[in-house]
């Protein structure tokens, strides 16, 4: 069992999830088409029914000795069509922070979790300079509408990887290879980070407001690859951020000379989330680790992955890194993007046919690490 001896009583423990990942019937925004249109790509569906679950998943989590969820607003499902306002998407998520609080879980709420809006993806998306007031507009809705009931805000979801995969990879709509594409919405998403936290720093006086930054672990002398995935997008935010929300699953392969994988091949390498959070230590924020896990559908690995990766973090903390919270990613199996359903991160299994919940032994190992730190 952990010590945990760096972790405060008030760390937040829990895990993580993400509206079109685990919803279901996104009808409009850009990935629901592209995954209509495009040949090899799994759709959504009812991915895992959370929509309508959504209560019975929290109670879940609380079952587990959560005390933290983050999860993402679907911007397409509040604004469907420019400026119309969806009143019964903004009563559905006001239901959701609800149940929440009931549940005694401290919200992370992603207000950009990878989708948009097919009306903003056919009008350009992040390539085009307006994309930033119009999220804007759609931040205001949501702070007028919901801020009441957001503990943290996460305003973009790893910026630099959306851009990669859609503007360069080609994996993700609206798959292009395009290196002025990537400059354009990477600088783009971070005009709309800055536009959005003083959007919600007007509107609620304390306001918690960070992004979601993916890390890699990258060797010494790959400096070049390491200001630009992990540090770039942080001098465009400068000091617009009050925490910062740390995505970590692997190393660079060149700093890996082979090793134990995930079921989708992404190396373990617990060590390097200690030394992303020493990265992050230059900026002196809060941290909290707001993705971090591994496909791996026997569950055979997780447990262990949980506990080593805990242990690093406890390793940055000891090193003066003020470490937060941790959310694994992710609560529930999920709706993998072009991966399709076959990788299994949650520490509850859900049946495809069925949509019936399983917690995964894991999750119990989790939940044993969560009450030992709790009780010392």
């Amino acid at each position: 069992m952990l010590h945990l001896s760096c972790m405060e009583k008030s760390f937040l423990w829990g895990a993580a999830t993400s509206a079109h990942q685990v919803e279901g019937n996104n009808t409009h925004n850009d990935w629901w088409a592209w995954e209509q249109q495009t040949a090899g790509i799994k759709c959504s569906g009812r991915a895992s029914d959370h929509y309508h679950r959504f209560k019975e998943d929290f109670a879940l989590a609380r079952s587990l000795g959560h005390n933290a969820h983050r999860l993402s607003l679907e911007w397409s499902r509040i604004e469907p069509e420019r400026g119309q306002l969806y009143q019964p998407a903004l009563a559905h998520y006001r239901e959701v922070l609800e149940e929440l609080k009931r549940q005694r879980l401290t919200s992370f709420v992603t207000l950009h979790h990878f989708t948009n809006p097919l009306w903003l993806a056919e009008a350009g998306g992040w390539e085009r300079r307006e994309s930033v007031e119009l999220f804007a507009n759609y931040v205001k809705m949501v702070v007028e509408n919901l801020g009441d009931l957001v503990d943290f805000w996460v305003t973009i979801n790893e910026p630099v990887v959306y851009a990669l995969e859609a503007y360069w990879h080609k994996r993700w709509p609206p798959q292009k290879r395009s290196a002025p594409a990537v400059w354009q919405v990477v600088r783009h998403m971070a005009a709309a980070h800055r536009r959005a936290y003083q959007i919600i720093h007007r509107a609620w006086v304390g306001a918690r407001v960070g992004l979601a930054k993916h890390l890699i672990a990258y060797s010494a002398k790959q400096t070049f690859k390491d200001y630009w995935f992990n540090h770039y997008f942080f001098t465009l935010v400068g000091e617009k951020q009050d925490f910062i929300g740390v995505n970590y699953y692997f190393a660079d392969q060149d700093k890996l000379g082979g090793g134990p994988k995930s079921d989708i091949g992404w190396p373990i390498y617990p060590a390097g989330l200690t030394q992303v959070l020493l990265y992050m230590k230059r900026y002196k924020l809060p941290i909290y680790i707001t993705e971090n896990g591994l496909a791996d559908v026997r569950d055979s690995q997780r447990a262990d992955f949980i506990r080593d990766h805990l242990r690093a973090v406890e390793a940055a903390q000891a090193q003066g890194v003020d470490v937060r919270g941790y959310l694994h990613w992710s609560l529930l199996d999920s709706f993998e993007w072009d991966k399709g359903f076959e990788p299994r991160f949650g520490l509850i299994e859900v049946d495809r046919a069925t949509m019936e919940r399983r917690i995964r032994p894991s999750a119990y190992v989790y939940k044993a690490i969560i009450e030992s730190a709790k009780s010392q």
